[in-house]
């Protein structure tokens, strides 16, 4: 069954602290021009938390920024995404935990206005982001299409976190990125590297220069490039993602040969692994099993 999301990666330069929402909801609607029935509209990692200011004083305005998800904030951009109907992902905000941590968490807003998902990265970018890690893996349903898996900018360059997801039965991998350096030209490699060995779709949206390095890129489960910006200019990405391509490329193999997510016959022995305390079962390696489920 064709599950397809219509989808918008907004490359944008990120918006100063503690700006207005009212400004981020006419960037939103802007983007919407370029494609009216878009269902899913992704920002980059803090797209609401730019500035300029050296390191430490940058650090202590993302303290001073953070709010609790309940808090005015997540509030506002709630309304906008019920006000719109659409999934959003305003990039990733400064969140204060429960016991006074900073976290880069991003978001999931539902058409309804509700927080569908909410991920802390795992991997901060260190030593140079104030942010305290967090440590669960989150995938999200996006209702009538499929299973999302969330995902922040240095976190694409741990394979675990990619694996994980996808055997938690994430389809579309969504990967917001402000990246200001030059490695952004290895994180390419690893978005195609990441969809070719989970075989699903990967959504790398880095934000727009100055500040950043754009060249954001969406990829499909066999490592095909589905779109990509060409340069740090700002830029609008549209794509028709089919995520039940997702499953075909699992039956019938990556370049119709590689089935790595059905490499085990009845019976084999687990493979240990020994980095992770952990093990690969035959018995429960199997995502699309994981992740059937009845789409309305």
């Amino acid at each position: 069954m064709s599950r397809i999301l219509p989808l918008i990666a907004a490359q944008a330069p990120p918006r100063l602290i503690g700006e207005p929402l009212a400004g981020f909801a006419r960037e939103l609607r802007t983007t919407l021009a370029h494609q009216p029935n878009a269902k899913l509209v992704v920002f980059p990692e803090l797209h609401l938390f730019g500035d300029g200011t050296p390191d430490q004083q940058r650090a202590d305005a993302l303290q001073a920024s953070a709010e609790p998800l309940d808090g005015p904030r997540v509030d506002g951009l709630r309304a906008i995404a019920a006000e719109l109907g659409i999934w959003l992902v305003p990039g990733s905000v400064c969140e204060r935990g429960e016991d006074g941590q900073l976290f880069n968490t991003q978001l999931v807003l539902s058409p309804g206005g509700d927080i569908a998902g909410a991920y802390r990265k795992i991997f901060p970018w260190r030593p140079f982001e104030p942010y305290d890690p967090g440590h669960e893996f989150v995938t999200v349903d996006l209702e009538g299409y499929g299973r999302a898996g969330l995902n922040i900018c240095y976190d694409a360059w741990f394979p675990e976190v990619t694996r994980q997801l996808a055997w938690m039965g994430a389809e579309v991998i969504i990967n917001v990125v402000k990246t200001t350096t030059p490695d952004r030209e290895q994180e390419l490699v690893l978005a195609r590297a990441n969809a070719i060995t989970n075989q699903v779709f990967m959504v790398s949206v880095n934000c727009a220069g100055p500040t950043g390095q754009g060249r954001s890129i969406i990829v499909d489960p066999e490592g095909g490039v589905v779109t990509q910006a060409p340069s740090a200019e700002p830029a609008v990405l549209t794509a028709q993602l089919d995520l039940s391509a997702v499953e075909h490329v699992r039956n019938h193999g990556t370049a119709g040969l590689n089935r790595m997510w059905s490499q085990f016959r009845p019976g084999e022995p687990a493979i240990e692994l020994p980095v992770y305390q952990g093990r690969i079962d035959p018995e429960s390696w199997n995502p699309v099993l994981r992740s059937s489920r009845s789409i309305a």
